[in-house]
């Protein structure tokens, strides 16, 4: 299941520390991708519960980043060739929205990740989202924007109350 989504969850994560860049170096730059990953991870395990929708969205593509980048003011380098910017439309909007309410809300991050672990496409993975559920200070102090709620909030607010009609039991389970 990781696999069919493997390149969305990359493309997001892509997204998200770019747009919400690490304050120091490599070793920071690093935890905050680790953090974004496991964000955009259980973001697009919640999205796309099977294995159907994962087809599906691989099929047909997740839309890209357009309106993240305009919301934000990131985007390529006009400069940039094409092919280095090809990345952007596997960006899922949803994926990314629903990532940055986990990344600012510790409690919203402690249920999505239950959610997880009650079936779908975590059932019998050992997975773990330390980074994300349990953030040393060293990864506090490496995602501070990525992680700061006020700056997170314009791509938060997009998709949060789709969020929490997924999070709320008896929901079904389509994306």
């Amino acid at each position: 299941m990781l696999a069919d989504l493997s390149p969305l969850i990359a493309a997001t994560t892509q997204w998200l520390v770019r747009a919400y860049p690490a304050s120091g170096g490599a070793l920071a730059a690093a935890l905050c991708e680790v953090q974004a990953r496991q964000a955009v991870t259980v973001a697009a395990w919640l999205r796309y519960p099977t294995a159907m929708d994962a087809a599906l969205v691989g099929m047909a593509g997740p839309g890209g980043c357009a309106r993240l980048d305009w919301i934000t003011g990131a985007g390529p380098d006009e400069d940039a060739d094409e092919d280095a910017v090809a990345w952007r439309t596997w960006v899922d909007e949803v994926v990314a929205s629903w990532a940055a309410c986990l990344l600012a809300d510790p409690e919203l991050a402690e249920e999505a990740v239950g959610a997880l672990h009650g079936g779908g496409p975590a059932r019998g993975l050992p997975v773990e989202f330390r980074r994300l559920l349990a953030p040393d200070a060293g990864d506090r102090s490496a995602a501070a924007l990525l992680r700061h709620p006020d700056l997170l909030s314009p791509v938060a607010d997009l998709h949060h109350a789709q969020l929490l009609a997924r999070l709320t039991p008896g929901q079904a389970l389509i994306a």
